[in-house]
């Protein structure tokens, strides 16, 4: 610490060192004391005091000095800083600064000043190196470093988010549901929270501004293309009145218990069938947008009015979601046929549904295939009717023949007609036909501006001397009046 390096200049001399008779020489000896660490660090001041906003995380809040002795920037230096006791849930840390050594207390955890509102740390120094032997730590080894925490506005939140209801589908619109409120952090600031909509995809919901309270706006329908696997979610808002506004937001979810408000539909809407039984068969089923237990085993069954259903069709059930559609008599003439069918689910109570199925009813081969004479009369149409229709194509394409051939005829004997006067006399070659008698339409539109005396005379002044157009002014000493006779335009017109 006082003399890091000696330089000892050696002198050497023979004959006994007499100087008047002897040689000598000199040699330089360079000596450097190196340091071990005996100055342990010690703070500069006893206290040390910082402050740090709540809920930031990263923050130097106080920054420690210390001196040392020993070799700069050496580990026997260099600064080591730790915590001892005032901060037992880890919110603060401690780095040197590898250029001045100080000690910086950084946030590593948020603190909440609704918590802890100052904290007292004490801290100990010491150097990477240990000390030497021999020396002891010096009390001034340890200081005391207390930090304050200054409250800030903080968002309300929602202590269960998200949060599940479960109640059934098509509750009367009004029903309150729940009370979805949040909580503000802010205990020791007189704030009111106030609550909105964020999101509600069907619109389906109300919130209390003041309290949170949710009732329905709408009648919830489990079946809606809303609902993702029997739940609707819809996302609130929270927000304080502080300076500045903080607000927060919360997700309920919706699972609606389904109820049996969806009859069954009757598939397929249309089909075939041979005009002969035994055949085939038409397979029906049902579907419903309800689930279980509000859906199958389904019910089918023809209807009693009118009479000639039953008469014609019968059903034969499959399974609880299947069954057969068939002829009942040996023969039905071709066409195409409504057949209603009632439908009923399994739900508590049941719903059911009066379905028409379209059936074409048609002439098949032997395997059961309509054939094409067969889907012609499947389309509703009797024989009769399809031998009235061919007879009438027949004779529309018959007049259409003897029309062209009247049409041939005729242009033949207008070229063959002979002429009422002998060719020689023909006076036709001497007879010339302009087709312009009257001037025709484009002699008719005159152009008169073009007889107008012109207003300006820059036209004029700007061509060769001795060029003009008749119209025009002359230029000079001609004796012309401004305004033309109106003799001088018809004498031209004449001419």
């Amino acid at each position: 610490q006082k003399v890091q390096q000696y330089i000892v200049i050696v002198q050497a001399t023979d004959m006994e060192g007499n100087l008047n008779y002897g040689l000598s020489n000199t040699a330089t000896a360079i000596i450097t004391v190196t340091d071990v660490n005996d100055n342990p660090p010690e703070f500069t001041t006893s206290t040390y005091s910082g402050e740090v906003p709540e809920n930031r995380v990263e923050v130097v809040v106080a920054n420690l000095t210390v001196m040392d002795r020993d070799q700069p920037h050496s580990p026997n230096w260099n600064a080591v800083y730790r915590i001892i006791s005032g901060d037992p849930s880890g919110h603060f840390t401690i780095r040197t600064d590898p250029v001045t050594n100080e000690g910086m207390v950084t946030v590593v955890k948020a603190v909440d000043y609704e918590m802890n509102r100052a904290f007292m740390l004490t801290v100990m120094v010491s150097n990477q190196a240990p000390l030497a032997s021999g020396i002891q730590m010096s009390f001034q080894s340890t200081a005391g470093v207390t930090i304050s925490v200054t409250d800030v506005n903080e968002a309300p939140y929602f202590p269960t988010n998200h949060k599940l209801i479960r109640l059934e589908e098509g509750v009367p619109t009004g029903t309150v549901l729940t009370t979805f409120s949040a909580v503000d952090p802010d205990r020791f600031m007189q704030q009111a929270v106030r609550y909105s909509k964020l999101s509600d995809p069907a619109n389906w919901l109300n919130i209390n501004a003041t309290n949170g309270q949710i009732t329905t706006a709408a009648v919830l329908d489990r079946e809606s293309d809303y609902i993702k696997n029997n739940v609707y979610e819809a996302t609130f808002l929270a927000a304080d009145n502080g300076i500045p506004p903080a607000s927060g937001t919360g997700t309920l979810q919706i699972y609606l218990i389904d109820i049996n408000d969806n009859a069954p539909e009757l598939l397929p809407k249309e089909a075939q069938i041979c005009e002969k039984p035994n055949l085939n068969v038409i397979n029906i089923t049902a579907a419903d947008a309800d689930i279980d237990p509000n859906v199958g085993p389904f019910v089918f069954e023809l209807p009693s009015v009118p009479s000639a259903v039953r008469k014609n069709w019968t059903i034969t059930r499959l399974n609880g979601d299947y069954a057969q559609l068939s002829l009942r008599i040996m023969y039905l003439e071709a066409g195409v046929y409504d057949v209603p069918i009632i439908v009923t689910d399994s739900g508590n109570p049941p719903l059911y549904n009066t379905s028409v199925i379209k059936v074409k009813v048609c002439p098949c081969d032997e395997n059961g295939d309509c054939t094409t004479i067969g889907a012609v009369a499947a389309a509703g149409l009797g024989t009769g009717a399809i031998i009235a229709i061919l007879i009438c194509i027949i004779i529309l394409l018959t007049m259409v023949l003897l029309f062209v051939v009247w049409m041939k005829r005729r242009e033949k004997e207008r070229h063959t007609k002979q002429l009422l006067i002998d060719p020689e006399d023909d006076v036709r070659d001497n007879i010339l036909k302009y087709d312009e008698e009257g001037g025709g339409e484009e002699d008719q539109d005159y152009d008169l501006s073009q007889l107008q005396q012109p207003e300006t005379m820059d036209h004029v002044l700007n061509k060769t001397p001795g060029v003009r157009r008749v119209d025009e002014r002359p230029i000079g000493a001609e004796p012309r009046p401004v305004i033309p006779h109106p003799g001088d335009i018809g004498d031209f017109i004449n001419e």
